[in-house]
């Protein structure tokens, strides 16, 4: 096992660096930069989220730098007519494309393999920092989701198999294709025209994760007011994971019901919840268990973009969006390779965990 592990580690090695040559290949053919944001603003030309400039001096991506190109440094870039070319040099070696595109790669990454991300460039904060902020809000959105989605599909899933091909099985189907069906930010926004003053009632807050003088309330009523904020949120994001549990502990619990074992137990004399949660229980919920670290990393990292911006959380979702429309490229691909990194760290540990809770699976002799 400890030679798979060093294995998959060492094959993460060059996954990263695919996932991120990739990407800087194909910010470099994107139209505009932070250079020509910068100009933009400078010539009143742009209301984005962007605010002052930083002191990027680490540079992750970007359209190719102008300067080294030997001709009029201002007719390439959009606006920049009238405009000193020597202030144009300056914003490029403020933002580093005064450099080839491929030493500002390998820059990256010799800089990115000791998590040095360098600073925003129009936040005038260590990228790092900036990360540290926004992870509490999705760490605890995601912590919900999954809470919820675990407590509620589990149970009804393993009910739909015991009632396979009943009334209630059926039409909980209905109800749980139907939720896996509509999009999370489509559910948002009726829940906020239902319940947040859109046209009907305005029971819960719509934006933010606690009111205002939080931090004066009294630890019970702090308890309620964030409960009653992501009340919304939390039920729009946890649709589809419901609906995608639901039906995995079902059709896991009917793989295992129909097993000889389970017909053998039964002839035993066993009673049927000895039967179900003494020895399907475990087998069922192997693949369900085994599946928590991806599905959290997706909880965390995915899927929250726009249910964050339609209830104005400042979370990872809603930075890397705000990043990405401001060409903020050090937030763009720090983020990048740091859910990329997760992502395939939480791949292995949720195989490790196979092993973990059933001995019998060796991933050590698979071949690979």
């Amino acid at each position: 096992m400890l030679a798979y592990i060093v294995r998959r580690i060492l094959l993460m090695i060059p996954t990263l660096f695919g996932i991120m040559l990739i990407s800087f290949v194909l910010v470099q053919f994107a139209p505009g930069g932070p250079v020509e944001r910068m100009i933009a603003q400078l010539q009143g030309q742009d209301s984005g989220v962007a605010g002052r400039l930083g002191g990027g001096g680490d540079v992750a991506g970007g359209a190719p730098a102008a300067g080294g190109a030997g001709g009029d440094v201002t007719s390439a870039y959009r606006g920049a007519q009238g405009l000193d070319p020597q202030f144009i040099k300056e914003l490029e070696k403020q933002f580093g494309f005064d450099k080839p595109a491929h030493e500002r790669f390998f820059k990256m990454l010799v800089d990115y393999s000791t998590f040095n991300f360098g600073k925003s460039y129009f936040r005038d904060a260590p990228v790092l920092q900036l990360i540290k902020e926004k992870l509490p809000v999705s760490i605890s959105l995601g912590l919900w989701i999954l809470l919820i989605g675990y407590a509620v599909s589990i149970p009804l899933g393993i009910k739909k198999a015991i009632s396979d091909g009943s009334p209630f099985d059926v039409w909980t189907s209905g109800l749980v294709i139907l939720g896996y069906a509509i999009p999370g930010f489509l559910f948002a926004i009726l829940l906020i025209v239902l319940f947040a003053g859109g046209s009907f009632f305005q029971i819960f807050p719509l934006r933010g994760l606690t009111s205002e003088g939080w931090k004066d309330m009294p630890w019970h009523r702090q308890i309620l007011d964030y409960l009653w904020h992501i009340a919304l949120p939390v039920t729009a994001m946890a649709l589809g994971i419901f609906a995608t549990k639901t039906l995995l502990t079902k059709n896991s619990f009917l793989d295992e019901i129909r097993k000889q074992y389970v017909l053998t137990a039964r002839m035993k004399g066993l009673s049927e919840n000895r039967v179900l949660y003494g020895h399907v229980f475990r087998n069922a919920m192997l693949i369900i268990i085994a599946g928590f670290p991806g599905a959290f990393v997706g909880a965390l990292f995915t899927g929250s973009l726009l249910i964050e911006t339609i209830f104005s959380l400042d979370g990872l979702g809603l930075l890397s969006f705000e990043a990405i429309v401001n060409r903020d490229y050090p937030v763009v691909f720090a983020t990048l390779f740091i859910f990329s990194l997760v992502g395939l760290v939480v791949h292995l540990i949720s195989d490790l965990m196979y092993t973990w809770i059933d001995p019998r699976i060796d991933f050590e002799t698979r071949e690979t």
